[in-house]
């Protein structure tokens, strides 16, 4: 398989083979300790901070990404070492992410298949906190005539991913830009043998997971970025 020249090799030691070519995953990615630090940090944050969206809500810190760029703000010394220490992998081609979304999930809250986008480097990393959850990967609908524009969300599932708590996960390239992923709204996850990454994730077929309250931490570059700040409605 190639993999981007940048990467490093314990990322290479950690691809998730059946998926995606450049899909890694690396389990106890942080301490314990370093769990509980980043969870204190996120909820001692400011109660304005918080965004609630439909089924979950976040934090977003180093700017808001725009068409046009992002204005950059100064990332918090917490969350700056997540983005060295990721970066460090050559997971950003040798850049280093300056974006951070901190997702809280509840029992029983996903999110909607979807892409990330062309605002951002393609690639998306997640440090998981809390709770595992169940990613999974789908055909996106209409990229090509031969779609089948009528099938089901069911259908077009081709696999899943078991993110485990202080795990982190990779995505890049074609699993980046040609598949959409999300969450489903469940409160209990059973593990079949389309879950990739089971052995990883210590985990076996038939095995059911309860949800508990999940907080990610999605490391991401934005390559356009504003130093100073400009109105976004000139041209």
């Amino acid at each position: 398989m190639e993999h981007p020249p940048c990467i490093s090799e314990e990322l290479r030691q950690c691809v998730v083979y059946g998926a995606h070519p450049t899909v890694y995953y690396i389990p106890d990615f942080i301490s314990e300790e370093e769990e509980a630090h980043l969870l204190q940090q996120i909820y001692q944050s400011p109660k304005p901070k918080w965004t609630q969206l439909s089924g979950r809500r976040l934090q977003n810190w180093g700017g808001l990404p725009h068409p046009k760029g992002m204005l950059e703000e100064k990332m918090p010394a917490w969350l700056n070492a997540y983005c060295h220490k990721v970066s460090s992998h050559g997971a950003f081609g040798g850049k280093t992410a300056n974006h951070v979304l901190v997702n809280e999930y509840k029992p029983g809250e996903g999110i909607m298949p979807h892409e990330d986008g062309p605002l951002y480097y393609p690639t998306v990393t997640t440090i998981n906190l809390g709770s595992h959850t169940l990613l999974d990967f789908y055909t996106p609908v209409g990229r090509s005539e031969d779609d089948d524009i009528s099938a089901s969300e069911d259908e077009r599932h081709l696999f899943s991913l078991l993110l485990r708590p202080r795990s982190l996960l990779v995505l890049q390239d074609d699993a980046y830009r040609n598949l959409l992923h999300g969450i489903k709204a469940h409160d209990l996850d059973v593990l079949t043998n389309k879950v990739l990454n089971l052995n990883a994730a210590q985990a076996r077929p038939g095995e059911t997971l309860t949800r508990g309250t999940r907080v990610s931490l999605t490391i991401r570059h934005v390559p356009k970025v504003f130093k100073t700040k400009f109105l976004l409605g000139k041209k």
